[in-house]
This record gives C-alpha cells, sequence and structure tokens, in this order.
C-alpha cells in the first residue's frame, strides 16, 4: 500500500479545508432564504446569478492567481468572503440578497481550483506526483469533517437561539483565522510566475497562450467535463434537501414541546453531520477506488450519481422522507469518491504553471452548468414539487450522458 508522507505543510492543507468549511450557515441555507419570504424561483434564480458571476470571473481569477500568486488568490477570496458573511446576515429583500450572492460568487470564483493547484504544486516539488489521489483524498476529507463539525455546531446555535442570522456572523471567524493560515504557506507554493519567471518574459500573455493550448487537448477536455458535470449537478440541487429534511423531522417524536426552528436546527445539524462524515471516508475510499483501474470509472459513478438523485425523487413522491434522504446522501458519496480522482487526472495532464488556470476553466463549465441546472430546478420545484424536479433533472443528465457516452464510442469504431 502506498505511503502517504504527513509533515508541517500536509497538516496546514487539512485544517485549510477544515476551516474552509466550516460555512456554519450551509446547513440552513435555503430554509434562510425562505424564512425571509424568496419562493423557490427567485432562490433558484440568486443561485444562477451566482454562478453566472463566478462563471465571469472563473478563468481571469486562475490566470491572475498563476501569474501574480496563488496565496494572493486566496487571500482577497477569504476578504470578499468575510464581506459577503456580513451582507447575508443584514438582507431582507432580493436585491441586498442579490449583493450577497455576487459578492460569494466572486469570492468563489478566487478560491476555486486555487488550493487544488498548490497541493499539486507542492507534491511535484518534493517528487511526491504518485501520491495525489491519496494525498488529496485526505485533505479533502479533512474539508468534509470541517462541514461535519459546522453543521453539529450550526444545528446547536439555531437551538439555542432559535435563529438562522446568527450563523452567518459566526461563519466570519473560522474564515479570518484560514486568511493567516494562508499567510503562513511557504512562499514556494505562491508560483507567482511575474515573481519566479519574469526573466523568461512569461506574464499573463503567455499564461493564457498556455492555457489555450492544453485546454483544445482532447483528454483534457474530457475529464473536464466529466468532473464538471457532476459536481454542477450536486451544486445546484444540494440545498434541496434542508426541505426533505424539514419533512421528516416533523414526525420524529422527540422534542414535541420545543419550537419548531429550534427542533429542526438541532436535528438538521445532526442529520448534516452524519453526512459530512460519510463522506469524509468516501473521500479517503477513492484512491483505492482508482486502484482497481476500472475502465470508465468516471462515466460509471457519473451515472450512478444521477440514478440516485431519480431514486430520491421517488421516494420524496411517495412520503418516504427517510430513504429519499439516504438516497440524496448517495450523490454525495458518489462526488467526494469522484473529486480526488479527478482532479489528479487533471494535474497529471496539464502543466503546473497554469494548473489553476485550467481547474478554474474546469470551474468555469462547472458554473455554467450550475447556474442553468439552479434555475430551471427553481421553477420546477415551485410549480410542480421537489420530488418531480429531482427526478426531471436527473433523468435529463443521465439521458444525455448516454447519448454522448455510446456517440463517442461509435464514432471511434
Amino acid at each position: 500500500m502506498q505511503t502517504l508522507t504527513k509533515n508541517k505543510q500536509y497538516y496546514k492543507f487539512c485544517f485549510y479545508g477544515f476551516l474552509k468549511n466550516l460555512r456554519f450557515f450551509d446547513a440552513f441555507f435555503i430554509l434562510y432564504l425562505i424564512e425571509k419570504g424568496l419562493p423557490y424561483t427567485q432562490i433558484g434564480l440568486l443561485y444562477a446569478i451566482r454562478e453566472i458571476i463566478v462563471n465571469v470571473f472563473e478563468i481571469p481569477s486562475g490566470i491572475i492567481a498563476d501569474t501574480y500568486g496563488r496565496k494572493s488568490s486566496l487571500v482577497f477570496s477569504f476578504l470578499i468572503s468575510i464581506i459577503s458573511f456580513t451582507f447575508f446576515y443584514f438582507s431582507d429583500n432580493f436585491w441586498l440578497f442579490l449583493i450577497a450572492f455576487a459578492l460569494y460568487g466572486i469570492a468563489d470564483a478566487f478560491r476555486s481550483g486555487t488550493h487544488k493547484g498548490m497541493i499539486m504544486s507542492y507534491l511535484e516539488q518534493n517528487n511526491w506526483q504518485n501520491q495525489k489521489i491519496n494525498y488529496y483524498g485526505h485533505t479533502r476529507s479533512w474539508s468534509q469533517k470541517g462541514s461535519a463539525i459546522s453543521s453539529l455546531i450550526a444545528g446547536l446555535i439555531v437551538f439555542y437561539t432559535g435563529s438562522y442570522g446568527n450563523i452567518f456572523l459566526y461563519s466570519i471567524v473560522p474564515y479570518i483565522v484560514n486568511f493567516f493560515l494562508i499567510l503562513s504557506y511557504p512562499k514556494e507554493l505562491n508560483i507567482s510566475t511575474k515573481q519566479n519567471l519574469s526573466k523568461k518574459g512569461y506574464n499573463v500573455i503567455s499564461v493564457f497562450k498556455s492555457f489555450i493550448k492544453t485546454i483544445t487537448q482532447s483528454n483534457v477536455l474530457k475529464i473536464i467535463n466529466t468532473s464538471a458535470l457532476h459536481s454542477a449537478y450536486i451544486k445546484s440541487v444540494k440545498d434541496y434537501i434542508q426541505p426533505i429534511m424539514i419533512s421528516f423531522i416533523a414526525i420524529i417524536p422527540f422534542l414535541q414541546n420545543v419550537e419548531t426552528a429550534k427542533k429542526n436546527g438541532l436535528f438538521i445539524g445532526i442529520l448534516y453531520f452524519i453526512i459530512y462524515l460519510i463522506t469524509s471516508q468516501a473521500s479517503k475510499f477513492s484512491f483505492f477506488i482508482e486502484n482497481r483501474r476500472q475502465k470508465n470509472i468516471a462515466y460509471i459513478t457519473l451515472l450512478f450519481g444521477f440514478s440516485f438523485g431519480i431514486i430520491s425523487g421517488l421516494f420524496y413522491i411517495y412520503d418516504m422522507w427517510i430513504f429519499s434522504i439516504l438516497s440524496f446522501v448517495g450523490i454525495y458519496i458518489i462526488e467526494n469518491i469522484r473529486k480526488p480522482i479527478l482532479t489528479a487526472y487533471v494535474a497529471d495532464n496539464v502543466p503546473n504553471e497554469i494548473l489553476t488556470s485550467v481547474m478554474s476553466a474546469q470551474s468555469q463549465l462547472k458554473t455554467l452548468i450550475t447556474a442553468i441546472l439552479a434555475f430551471v430546478f427553481g421553477l420546477l420545484a415551485d410549480s410542480l414539487n421537489i420530488g418531480i424536479a429531482f427526478i426531471l433533472i436527473s433523468l435529463f443528465l443521465m439521458a444525455t450522458s448516454i447519448y454522448s457516452f455510446l456517440t463517442k464510442n461509435k464514432n471511434l469504431t
């Protein structure tokens, strides 16, 4: 079995992911928006606008990070995130939420792909390339543990305060800590081509040219497409598990005399805590899955993810809440198995100096798909119901994926 190298920087990488996912509002995001009087259509529109903002800034932010420094990009991202959390706390109408979502989108664009690029650079600098999947799988598992702890703490906060809004302010604290953690990273991980390669004339233009040359390669495009589709799918639908949880909690015969919001907060926190502990193990398990060398593993897991979405929707329609939630957890598990594998595949096929740019391109494709799916899902959830929305979206994505796979294979014969 492959030995994982754990040193000081390894634990910094892990702690970064842990802190980054201490977004206490995540477990109650849609519930908070509903509490503020927003219908699913407006919620879907806000999600779509956020993804469009990310899409606009995605590739430019990656090129800026590769050119002027990845640490600088992350520091900027955390500052904007903190401002957006403040806006979320004070927002009480669609237009203020629009500003909060826009700021959140900008921060997300400057963060996405950047830290993964730093991890891959670190492994390359130390000649540990053979550890990519295992190493990233372990660091990502700490992100999931952060989400687990975050959900539990958030549930306790809501239970004792009876309010969803305060959790946005509490989320600022770990982001301040992470801000200083990034500053403590060694300068070698900044990979500022402006500073390190200026004598070779390496600048924004040359980074962009190298990026275009790499991104147009068929093998790189294939990896990016299959990775982006499932990530976009789960990102666009993941928060809709919260109303399903509310339906399930309503039939739990405990704390009947406790205020509804407090009861919901406590049990949602516990449910998310369990979910993220499971997905944390899934990230570590990705190394063993990849070692089996299963042909078309990316395609197979993609279909499994969509299948869980269809099953979850069916259970929702028949008011089988717990089974709907369990099926939904399957989507989370698939995503966390896929992520380390496909991230390593990208790193294996892309020059390190433009890795952040390419990962930003992958993230841009993801955000474009997410924007469309989020808006359509909101419309379907309002006009029909959440269960039917799950089924229709999942069936459509499964059908297009199968058609695309069969068409490509037919063209090769």
